[in-house]
């Protein structure tokens, strides 16, 4: 997600909690008087404010999980310092959820890159974003997942799953 986005899901963060403040102070202090109209209206407004709140973000997670298979080959090396020169390419195969990606190298021997090997990809904002799994034995033909799906995989633990990875893992 980038910086624009959460900087302005923050201020509408920020707002809706002013307006949800706001809101209840003004109930706390409505309800000695008889229920007026106005205030059913408030409150409408500040539960479609909040599912907004809650859409928005979604809808730019969502947004942001739609990578291409160039997005995807670069999160390779950023995940795993043992696939930097490998010049990977990917093609969708599900969009948002897998990639197969074929290595124009395979790994340097002895980085312990084998078949069946799974490693974690990392994003432009250097979070994991999902895993990929060597599927033939030179590890040249890998199958990589974004998300959840990469949780579902085995191929990298929940809590790994949106972690700051600020260079290539090693091992």
């Amino acid at each position: 997600m980038t910086t624009e986005v959460r900087s302005r899901l923050a201020a509408l963060g920020d707002d809706l909690e002013r307006a949800i403040g706001a809101d209840l102070l003004s109930g706390a202090a409505a309800e000695s008087a008889p229920p007026r109209r106005r205030r059913r209206r408030s409150r409408r407004v500040v539960f479609a404010a909040a599912a907004l709140a809650l859409a928005i973000p979604g809808a730019a997670i969502g947004a942001d999980v739609l990578l291409s298979g160039a997005d995807v080959a670069q999160s390779l090396p950023a995940g795993t310092k043992a696939l930097i020169g490998t010049d990977p390419s990917c093609t969708v195969v599900t969009a948002g959820v897998e990639y197969h990606c074929t290595l124009a190298s395979a790994p340097p021997a002895g980085q312990g890159i084998a078949q069946d090997t799974v490693e974690p990809t990392v994003d432009a904002t250097k979070h994991v974003n999902g895993g990929c799994r060597a599927i033939d034995a030179a590890a040249t033909s890998w199958e990589c997942y974004i998300g959840q799906a990469a949780v579902t995989q085995k191929i990298i633990g929940a809590g790994f799953l949106g972690q700051y990875a600020p260079a290539p893992g090693v091992g």
